[in-house]
Protein backbone atom coordinates (compact mmCIF):
# COMPACT_ATOMS: atom_id res chain seq x y z
CA UNK A 1 0.00 0.00 0.00
CA UNK A 2 1.03 3.73 -0.59
CA UNK A 3 0.17 5.68 2.33
CA UNK A 4 0.83 9.50 3.29
CA UNK A 5 1.23 10.26 7.21
CA UNK A 6 0.48 13.75 7.74
CA UNK A 7 1.52 15.94 11.04
CA UNK A 8 -0.88 19.25 11.34
CA UNK A 9 0.75 22.83 10.68
CA UNK A 10 -0.65 24.43 13.84
CA UNK A 11 2.21 25.28 15.96
CA UNK A 12 2.32 26.57 19.54
CA UNK A 13 3.14 30.19 20.49
CA UNK A 14 6.19 29.42 22.38
CA UNK A 15 7.66 27.18 19.32
CA UNK A 16 7.19 29.47 16.38
CA UNK A 17 8.59 28.22 13.21
CA UNK A 18 10.57 31.05 12.52
CA UNK A 19 13.37 29.24 15.58
CA UNK A 20 11.55 26.11 15.93
CA UNK A 21 10.63 23.10 13.58
CA UNK A 22 10.51 20.28 15.09
CA UNK A 23 9.68 16.90 13.41
CA UNK A 24 6.54 14.63 14.65
CA UNK A 25 8.52 11.34 16.34
CA UNK A 26 5.53 9.99 16.51
CA UNK A 27 4.87 9.29 12.36
CA UNK A 28 8.06 8.43 11.67
CA UNK A 29 7.86 5.66 14.54
CA UNK A 30 4.65 4.39 12.93
CA UNK A 31 6.92 4.10 9.62
CA UNK A 32 9.56 1.99 11.24
CA UNK A 33 6.88 -0.75 12.25
CA UNK A 34 5.26 -1.46 9.45
CA UNK A 35 5.91 -4.01 6.93
CA UNK A 36 8.93 -3.27 4.37
CA UNK A 37 6.66 -3.82 1.28
CA UNK A 38 4.62 -0.98 2.31
CA UNK A 39 5.41 2.59 0.80
CA UNK A 40 5.48 5.22 3.58
CA UNK A 41 5.65 9.10 3.40
CA UNK A 42 5.83 11.50 5.92
CA UNK A 43 5.01 14.56 6.01
CA UNK A 44 5.44 17.15 9.04
CA UNK A 45 3.25 20.25 7.59
CA UNK A 46 4.47 22.43 10.09
CA UNK A 47 7.28 22.77 7.83
CA UNK A 48 4.99 24.46 5.11
CA UNK A 49 2.47 26.56 7.33
CA UNK A 50 1.63 29.23 4.37
CA UNK A 51 1.50 26.56 1.68
CA UNK A 52 -0.56 23.53 2.86
CA UNK A 53 -3.01 23.26 0.61
CA UNK A 54 -0.39 22.99 -2.45
CA UNK A 55 1.45 20.82 -1.07
CA UNK A 56 -1.36 18.32 -0.01
CA UNK A 57 -2.87 18.04 -3.07
CA UNK A 58 1.34 17.81 -4.45
CA UNK A 59 1.51 15.10 -2.31
CA UNK A 60 -1.65 13.14 -3.09
CA UNK A 61 -0.63 13.57 -7.07
CA UNK A 62 2.96 12.35 -7.09
CA UNK A 63 2.56 9.78 -3.95
CA UNK A 64 -0.86 8.38 -5.18
CA UNK A 65 -1.74 7.05 -1.79
CA UNK A 66 -4.56 4.42 -0.62
CA UNK A 67 -4.56 5.38 3.01
CA UNK A 68 -3.63 9.32 4.62
CA UNK A 69 -3.21 9.49 8.41
CA UNK A 70 -3.53 12.23 10.83
CA UNK A 71 -1.75 12.69 13.81
CA UNK A 72 -4.02 14.95 15.55
CA UNK A 73 -3.75 17.50 19.08
CA UNK A 74 -6.99 19.23 20.33
CA UNK A 75 -6.09 22.63 18.83
CA UNK A 76 -5.28 20.85 15.51
CA UNK A 77 -8.92 19.18 15.01
CA UNK A 78 -10.17 22.39 13.13
CA UNK A 79 -7.57 21.98 10.62
CA UNK A 80 -7.46 18.11 10.58
CA UNK A 81 -10.92 18.66 9.36
CA UNK A 82 -10.18 20.72 6.89
CA UNK A 83 -7.45 18.73 5.66
CA UNK A 84 -10.01 15.86 5.49
CA UNK A 85 -12.47 17.69 2.99
CA UNK A 86 -9.87 18.72 1.01
CA UNK A 87 -8.47 15.33 1.01
CA UNK A 88 -11.84 13.56 0.36
CA UNK A 89 -12.64 16.58 -2.47
CA UNK A 90 -9.65 15.20 -4.18
CA UNK A 91 -9.63 11.69 -3.34
CA UNK A 92 -13.25 10.42 -2.71
CA UNK A 93 -12.42 6.95 -2.34
CA UNK A 94 -9.26 7.40 -0.31
CA UNK A 95 -8.77 5.55 3.07
CA UNK A 96 -8.30 8.29 6.16
CA UNK A 97 -7.54 7.38 9.76
CA UNK A 98 -6.75 9.71 12.70
CA UNK A 99 -4.66 9.37 15.70
CA UNK A 100 -2.67 11.11 18.28
CA UNK A 101 -3.70 12.50 21.90
CA UNK A 102 -7.47 14.03 20.54
CA UNK A 103 -8.58 11.41 18.36
CA UNK A 104 -7.45 9.01 21.61
CA UNK A 105 -9.10 10.88 23.98
CA UNK A 106 -12.22 12.69 22.26
CA UNK A 107 -13.18 9.28 20.05
CA UNK A 108 -16.65 10.74 19.66
CA UNK A 109 -15.27 13.68 18.34
CA UNK A 110 -14.35 11.94 14.73
CA UNK A 111 -17.31 9.30 14.60
CA UNK A 112 -19.29 11.79 12.70
CA UNK A 113 -18.88 13.60 9.83
CA UNK A 114 -18.47 16.69 11.54
CA UNK A 115 -15.02 16.17 12.00
CA UNK A 116 -14.45 14.75 8.26
CA UNK A 117 -14.84 11.58 7.26
CA UNK A 118 -12.66 9.26 9.01
CA UNK A 119 -11.97 5.49 8.71
CA UNK A 120 -9.84 4.53 10.99
CA UNK A 121 -9.05 5.86 14.56
CA UNK A 122 -6.12 4.71 16.23
CA UNK A 123 -5.88 5.09 20.03
CA UNK A 124 -3.15 5.24 22.74
CA UNK A 125 0.40 3.82 21.15
CA UNK A 126 -0.02 3.49 17.10
CA UNK A 127 2.82 1.52 15.88
CA UNK A 128 1.37 -2.17 16.28
CA UNK A 129 -2.21 -1.24 15.88
CA UNK A 130 -1.51 0.72 12.50
CA UNK A 131 0.62 -2.14 11.59
CA UNK A 132 -1.87 -4.53 11.78
CA UNK A 133 -4.97 -2.32 10.55
CA UNK A 134 -2.48 -2.42 7.61
CA UNK A 135 -2.25 -5.91 7.29
CA UNK A 136 -6.56 -6.14 7.72
CA UNK A 137 -6.61 -3.45 4.98
CA UNK A 138 -4.54 -5.75 2.70
CA UNK A 139 -6.43 -9.29 3.36
CA UNK A 140 -9.45 -10.21 5.10
CA UNK A 141 -10.89 -6.47 5.71
CA UNK A 142 -11.45 -7.57 9.15
CA UNK A 143 -10.83 -5.13 11.92
CA UNK A 144 -12.59 -6.95 14.85
CA UNK A 145 -9.82 -8.36 16.47
CA UNK A 146 -7.20 -5.12 16.56
CA UNK A 147 -6.73 -3.91 20.15
CA UNK A 148 -6.81 -0.09 19.95
CA UNK A 149 -8.76 0.33 17.10
CA UNK A 150 -11.69 2.46 16.23
CA UNK A 151 -13.32 1.92 12.52
CA UNK A 152 -16.45 2.71 10.67
CA UNK A 153 -18.39 -0.51 9.45
CA UNK A 154 -21.82 0.42 7.19
CA UNK A 155 -22.22 3.83 8.49
CA UNK A 156 -21.77 2.83 12.44
CA UNK A 157 -18.39 3.30 14.23
CA UNK A 158 -17.11 0.05 16.02
CA UNK A 159 -14.80 0.44 18.62
CA UNK A 160 -12.51 -2.46 19.82
CA UNK A 161 -10.72 -2.78 23.55
CA UNK A 162 -7.91 -0.91 24.33
CA UNK A 163 -4.29 -2.27 23.23
CA UNK A 164 -2.51 -3.42 26.48
CA UNK A 165 0.44 -0.29 27.02
CA UNK A 166 3.63 -1.54 25.16
CA UNK A 167 6.84 -2.45 27.71
CA UNK A 168 9.02 -1.43 24.99
CA UNK A 169 11.23 -4.41 25.80
CA UNK A 170 12.87 -6.59 23.01
CA UNK A 171 12.30 -5.27 19.26
CA UNK A 172 8.36 -5.24 19.08
CA UNK A 173 8.58 -1.98 18.28
CA UNK A 174 11.37 -1.06 15.96
CA UNK A 175 13.57 2.34 15.30
CA UNK A 176 11.76 4.96 13.25
CA UNK A 177 12.20 5.11 9.60
CA UNK A 178 13.66 9.21 8.96
CA UNK A 179 14.15 8.16 5.34
CA UNK A 180 9.95 8.43 5.06
CA UNK A 181 10.18 11.91 5.22
CA UNK A 182 9.08 13.78 2.17
CA UNK A 183 9.64 17.46 3.72
CA UNK A 184 12.79 18.76 4.87
CA UNK A 185 13.84 22.02 6.95
CA UNK A 186 13.75 21.02 10.91
CA UNK A 187 15.74 23.22 12.85
CA UNK A 188 16.11 24.68 16.52
CA UNK A 189 17.38 27.87 16.40
CA UNK A 190 19.33 27.18 13.56
CA UNK A 191 20.72 23.66 13.86
CA UNK A 192 19.28 20.61 12.11
CA UNK A 193 16.90 19.14 14.91
CA UNK A 194 15.47 15.98 15.33
CA UNK A 195 13.84 13.94 18.42
CA UNK A 196 14.28 10.81 19.67
CA UNK A 197 12.76 8.81 22.88
CA UNK A 198 14.09 6.68 25.92
CA UNK A 199 10.93 5.61 27.69
CA UNK A 200 7.46 6.46 28.03
CA UNK A 201 4.90 7.26 30.52
CA UNK A 202 4.47 8.73 33.81
CA UNK A 203 3.55 7.78 37.30
CA UNK A 204 2.34 10.94 38.18
CA UNK A 205 -1.12 12.61 37.74
CA UNK A 206 -0.63 15.80 37.00
CA UNK A 207 -4.31 17.33 36.37
CA UNK A 208 -3.22 18.99 33.73
CA UNK A 209 -1.71 16.20 31.52
CA UNK A 210 -3.56 13.77 29.26
CA UNK A 211 -0.79 11.02 29.54
CA UNK A 212 -2.11 9.19 32.21
CA UNK A 213 -5.35 9.37 30.70
CA UNK A 214 -3.88 7.75 27.30
CA UNK A 215 -1.89 5.02 28.95
CA UNK A 216 -2.41 4.85 32.74
CA UNK A 217 0.20 5.29 35.44
CA UNK A 218 3.28 3.64 34.20
CA UNK A 219 6.90 4.21 32.89
CA UNK A 220 8.62 1.67 30.83
CA UNK A 221 12.10 2.21 29.06
CA UNK A 222 14.15 1.25 25.81
CA UNK A 223 17.69 -0.33 25.86
CA UNK A 224 20.41 1.84 25.78
CA UNK A 225 21.54 0.06 23.10
CA UNK A 226 18.71 0.88 21.20
CA UNK A 227 18.70 4.83 22.50
CA UNK A 228 21.90 5.31 20.84
CA UNK A 229 21.01 3.71 17.99
CA UNK A 230 17.97 5.98 17.70
CA UNK A 231 20.58 8.94 18.43
CA UNK A 232 23.25 7.77 15.65
CA UNK A 233 20.59 7.29 13.10
CA UNK A 234 19.25 10.78 13.90
CA UNK A 235 22.77 12.74 13.41
CA UNK A 236 23.36 10.17 10.03
CA UNK A 237 20.12 12.54 8.77
CA UNK A 238 21.56 15.33 9.23
CA UNK A 239 20.52 16.45 13.31
CA UNK A 240 22.99 18.16 14.90
CA UNK A 241 20.35 19.04 17.66
CA UNK A 242 18.10 16.08 19.47
CA UNK A 243 15.09 16.76 21.71
CA UNK A 244 14.18 13.76 23.99
CA UNK A 245 10.34 13.71 24.19
CA UNK A 246 10.35 11.51 27.05
CA UNK A 247 7.05 11.99 29.24
CA UNK A 248 9.35 11.96 32.64
CA UNK A 249 12.64 10.64 31.64
CA UNK A 250 13.79 12.54 35.58
CA UNK A 251 11.52 9.79 37.27
CA UNK A 252 14.28 7.13 37.42
CA UNK A 253 17.12 8.83 38.17
CA UNK A 254 19.99 6.09 38.26
CA UNK A 255 18.99 5.49 34.98
CA UNK A 256 19.35 8.64 33.60
CA UNK A 257 22.42 9.07 34.76
CA UNK A 258 23.70 6.11 33.34
CA UNK A 259 22.24 7.07 29.88
CA UNK A 260 24.53 10.38 30.38
CA UNK A 261 27.20 8.19 30.68
CA UNK A 262 26.47 5.60 27.61
CA UNK A 263 26.14 8.93 25.01
CA UNK A 264 29.84 10.01 26.58
CA UNK A 265 31.05 6.56 26.49
CA UNK A 266 29.98 6.14 22.87
CA UNK A 267 30.97 9.44 21.55
CA UNK A 268 27.69 11.44 20.98
CA UNK A 269 28.17 13.92 23.47
CA UNK A 270 28.90 16.69 20.66
CA UNK A 271 25.09 17.52 19.90
CA UNK A 272 22.99 19.59 21.82
CA UNK A 273 20.50 17.92 23.75
CA UNK A 274 17.28 19.33 25.24
CA UNK A 275 15.11 17.75 27.78
CA UNK A 276 12.18 17.56 29.97
CA UNK A 277 12.88 17.39 34.00
CA UNK A 278 11.14 17.58 36.98
CA UNK A 279 12.46 19.94 39.45
CA UNK A 280 12.19 17.51 42.23
CA UNK A 281 14.65 15.20 40.55
CA UNK A 282 17.44 18.15 39.58
CA UNK A 283 17.49 19.43 43.14
CA UNK A 284 17.96 15.99 44.76
CA UNK A 285 20.40 14.22 42.91
CA UNK A 286 21.50 18.07 41.20
CA UNK A 287 25.49 17.11 42.45
CA UNK A 288 25.86 13.89 40.44
CA UNK A 289 23.52 14.31 37.56
CA UNK A 290 23.43 17.24 36.58
CA UNK A 291 27.45 17.44 35.59
CA UNK A 292 26.76 14.67 33.94
CA UNK A 293 24.10 16.15 31.83
CA UNK A 294 26.84 18.86 30.67
CA UNK A 295 29.05 16.27 30.17
CA UNK A 296 26.90 14.53 28.00
CA UNK A 297 25.97 17.54 25.72
CA UNK A 298 22.26 18.33 27.42
CA UNK A 299 22.24 22.27 26.59
CA UNK A 300 18.31 23.07 27.00
CA UNK A 301 16.29 21.78 30.14
CA UNK A 302 12.70 22.39 29.93
CA UNK A 303 11.82 22.35 33.46
CA UNK A 304 8.56 21.30 34.77
CA UNK A 305 8.07 24.08 37.33
CA UNK A 306 4.52 24.26 37.24
CA UNK A 307 3.82 27.10 39.86
CA UNK A 308 5.55 28.69 42.77
CA UNK A 309 2.48 28.50 44.74
CA UNK A 310 1.56 25.38 46.88
CA UNK A 311 -1.91 26.19 46.38
CA UNK A 312 -1.60 26.44 42.91
CA UNK A 313 0.40 23.13 42.68
CA UNK A 314 -1.73 21.39 44.46
CA UNK A 315 -5.13 22.39 42.32
CA UNK A 316 -2.14 20.96 39.39
CA UNK A 317 -1.59 17.78 41.73
CA UNK A 318 1.97 18.66 40.94
CA UNK A 319 2.99 19.59 44.72
CA UNK A 320 4.80 15.40 45.17
CA UNK A 321 7.07 16.21 41.79
CA UNK A 322 8.01 19.74 43.14
CA UNK A 323 9.17 18.93 46.25
CA UNK A 324 13.16 18.88 47.56
CA UNK A 325 14.01 16.29 50.21
CA UNK A 326 17.38 16.14 52.47
CA UNK A 327 17.46 12.70 54.46
CA UNK A 328 14.35 11.56 53.36
CA UNK A 329 12.42 14.35 54.63
CA UNK A 330 10.13 17.08 52.71
CA UNK A 331 11.85 20.77 53.01
CA UNK A 332 10.18 22.34 50.24
CA UNK A 333 9.79 23.66 46.99
CA UNK A 334 12.39 21.87 44.53
CA UNK A 335 12.10 24.62 42.16
CA UNK A 336 15.09 27.16 43.37
CA UNK A 337 18.20 24.28 44.08
CA UNK A 338 17.20 22.64 40.66
CA UNK A 339 17.37 25.91 38.82
CA UNK A 340 21.05 26.66 40.62
CA UNK A 341 22.02 23.01 39.75
CA UNK A 342 21.75 23.70 36.43
CA UNK A 343 22.85 27.02 36.13
CA UNK A 344 25.94 26.01 37.74
CA UNK A 345 26.62 23.79 34.77
CA UNK A 346 25.74 25.89 32.18
CA UNK A 347 22.71 24.85 31.09
CA UNK A 348 19.48 26.92 29.81
CA UNK A 349 16.45 26.51 31.60
CA UNK A 350 13.15 26.92 29.72
CA UNK A 351 10.25 27.32 32.40
CA UNK A 352 7.70 25.94 32.06
CA UNK A 353 4.57 27.90 34.28
CA UNK A 354 0.75 27.65 34.03
CA UNK A 355 -0.98 31.22 35.48
CA UNK A 356 -4.62 31.60 35.50
CA UNK A 357 -5.91 28.43 37.82
CA UNK A 358 -9.15 29.09 39.51
CA UNK A 359 -8.63 30.57 42.69
CA UNK A 360 -5.46 32.92 40.92
CA UNK A 361 -5.66 36.70 41.50
CA UNK A 362 -3.69 39.30 40.10
CA UNK A 363 -1.06 39.25 42.83
CA UNK A 364 -0.42 35.26 41.94
CA UNK A 365 -0.30 35.36 38.86
CA UNK A 366 2.20 38.73 39.12
CA UNK A 367 4.46 36.45 41.54
CA UNK A 368 4.90 33.47 39.26
CA UNK A 369 5.59 36.37 36.08
CA UNK A 370 8.19 37.88 38.79
CA UNK A 371 9.78 34.30 39.09
CA UNK A 372 10.13 33.92 35.82
CA UNK A 373 11.72 37.31 34.92
CA UNK A 374 14.56 36.65 37.93
CA UNK A 375 14.96 32.66 37.65
CA UNK A 376 14.67 31.49 33.83
CA UNK A 377 16.57 31.88 30.75
CA UNK A 378 13.65 31.24 28.62
CA UNK A 379 9.73 31.51 29.83
CA UNK A 380 7.37 28.71 28.92
CA UNK A 381 4.58 30.13 30.62
CA UNK A 382 0.90 28.83 29.79
CA UNK A 383 -2.52 28.91 31.35
CA UNK A 384 -4.81 25.92 32.12
CA UNK A 385 -6.25 24.07 29.39
CA UNK A 386 -8.88 22.25 29.23
CA UNK A 387 -8.10 19.14 27.32
CA UNK A 388 -10.51 16.34 26.58
CA UNK A 389 -10.57 13.72 30.21
CA UNK A 390 -7.75 15.96 31.96
CA UNK A 391 -9.45 15.79 35.68
CA UNK A 392 -8.71 19.65 35.09
CA UNK A 393 -10.69 19.93 32.50
CA UNK A 394 -14.03 18.06 34.99
CA UNK A 395 -12.67 20.75 37.47
CA UNK A 396 -13.25 23.74 35.66
CA UNK A 397 -16.37 23.07 33.86
CA UNK A 398 -18.07 22.36 37.46
CA UNK A 399 -16.73 25.47 38.46
CA UNK A 400 -18.28 27.31 35.27
CA UNK A 401 -14.89 29.36 34.71
CA UNK A 402 -14.30 27.79 31.00
CA UNK A 403 -15.85 30.95 28.80
CA UNK A 404 -13.89 29.06 25.67
CA UNK A 405 -15.01 26.62 23.74
CA UNK A 406 -13.12 27.45 20.10
CA UNK A 407 -10.79 24.57 20.02
CA UNK A 408 -8.15 25.91 17.79
CA UNK A 409 -7.39 28.07 20.63
CA UNK A 410 -5.98 25.29 23.07
CA UNK A 411 -2.76 26.12 22.62
CA UNK A 412 -1.76 26.99 25.85
CA UNK A 413 -1.29 30.41 25.55
CA UNK A 414 -4.81 31.60 24.68
CA UNK A 415 -6.55 31.72 28.18
CA UNK A 416 -10.18 30.17 27.73
CA UNK A 417 -10.69 29.72 31.22
CA UNK A 418 -10.96 32.29 33.73
CA UNK A 419 -10.75 32.60 37.49
CA UNK A 420 -12.57 33.15 40.61
CA UNK A 421 -11.02 36.88 40.39
CA UNK A 422 -9.86 37.32 36.86
CA UNK A 423 -10.80 37.24 33.44
CA UNK A 424 -9.29 35.21 31.05
CA UNK A 425 -8.41 38.41 28.56
CA UNK A 426 -6.68 40.18 31.78
CA UNK A 427 -4.53 36.95 32.60
CA UNK A 428 -3.50 36.42 29.12
CA UNK A 429 -2.71 39.92 28.67
CA UNK A 430 -0.52 40.20 31.77
CA UNK A 431 1.19 36.75 30.61
CA UNK A 432 1.71 38.33 26.92
CA UNK A 433 2.92 41.81 28.13
CA UNK A 434 5.69 40.34 30.92
CA UNK A 435 6.92 37.51 28.95
CA UNK A 436 7.29 39.51 25.88
CA UNK A 437 10.47 41.31 27.67
CA UNK A 438 11.52 38.21 29.57
CA UNK A 439 12.59 36.32 26.34
CA UNK A 440 15.25 39.68 25.24
CA UNK A 441 17.37 38.00 27.17
CA UNK A 442 18.43 35.17 25.13
CA UNK A 443 17.31 37.29 22.21
CA UNK A 444 21.16 38.06 20.93
CA UNK A 445 21.44 34.53 20.63
CA UNK A 446 17.90 34.11 18.85
CA UNK A 447 18.49 36.70 16.82
CA UNK A 448 21.95 34.80 15.61
CA UNK A 449 20.11 31.84 14.44
CA UNK A 450 16.93 33.98 13.56
CA UNK A 451 16.78 37.54 13.03
CA UNK A 452 12.77 37.47 12.57
CA UNK A 453 12.80 36.19 16.52
CA UNK A 454 12.61 39.50 17.55
CA UNK A 455 9.47 40.97 15.01
CA UNK A 456 7.85 38.18 16.09
CA UNK A 457 7.78 38.19 19.86
CA UNK A 458 7.08 41.54 19.28
CA UNK A 459 4.48 41.37 16.80
CA UNK A 460 1.35 43.75 17.39
CA UNK A 461 3.70 46.17 18.97
CA UNK A 462 4.56 49.73 17.23
CA UNK A 463 7.34 52.79 18.34
CA UNK A 464 4.05 54.51 20.27
CA UNK A 465 3.38 51.36 21.91
CA UNK A 466 7.10 50.90 22.89
CA UNK A 467 7.57 54.51 23.83
CA UNK A 468 4.83 54.53 25.85
CA UNK A 469 2.31 56.99 23.95
CA UNK A 470 -0.49 53.89 23.19
CA UNK A 471 -1.86 52.08 25.51
CA UNK A 472 -0.17 48.68 25.69
CA UNK A 473 -3.81 47.19 25.66
CA UNK A 474 -4.10 48.34 21.76
CA UNK A 475 -0.67 46.21 21.06
CA UNK A 476 -2.40 43.21 22.91
CA UNK A 477 -5.34 43.34 20.58
CA UNK A 478 -3.24 43.62 17.63
CA UNK A 479 -1.26 40.83 18.39
CA UNK A 480 -4.34 38.65 19.46
CA UNK A 481 -5.68 39.35 16.08
CA UNK A 482 -2.73 38.32 14.17
CA UNK A 483 -2.44 35.34 15.96
CA UNK A 484 -6.16 34.45 14.71
CA UNK A 485 -5.13 34.98 11.28
CA UNK A 486 -1.81 33.06 11.86
CA UNK A 487 -4.16 29.75 12.61
CA UNK A 488 -5.49 29.70 9.08
CA UNK A 489 -3.91 27.37 7.24
CA UNK A 490 -6.08 26.66 4.94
Amino acid sequence: MNVLLLSMPDSFEHMPTVGIRMPNGALTSLAGNVDPHHRIAVADLILVQRRVRETVERLLKELNPDMVGLSVMTFQRKTAKKIIDLVRSLRPGIRVTVGGYDPSMAVDAYTDNSAGVVDFIVRGEGEITFRELLRAHESTGDYEHIAGLSYRKGGQFYHNPDRTVNRLEGEEIGLPNRDARVLRGYTLLGRPVDVIETSRGCTFDCSFCSIIEMRGRNFYTYTFDRVLADIRDACAHGARAIFIVDDNITLNVRRFEALCRAIIEAGLNKIDYTVQAMTSAIANHGDTLAPLMRQAGFRYVFLGIENILENDLEFLRASSKNTEHQNGRRTGNATLKAIDHLHRNKMYIVGGLIVGNPDDTRDSVEVNLEFARRYVDWPYIQHPTPYPRTPMTKDFRDRGLIINENLDEYDGTTAVVRSKYLSANDMEFMRWRAERWMKTRHMPAALFHSPQMFAHTFRGSSFKSFLGFEDERLAFERYREIRKAERAYL
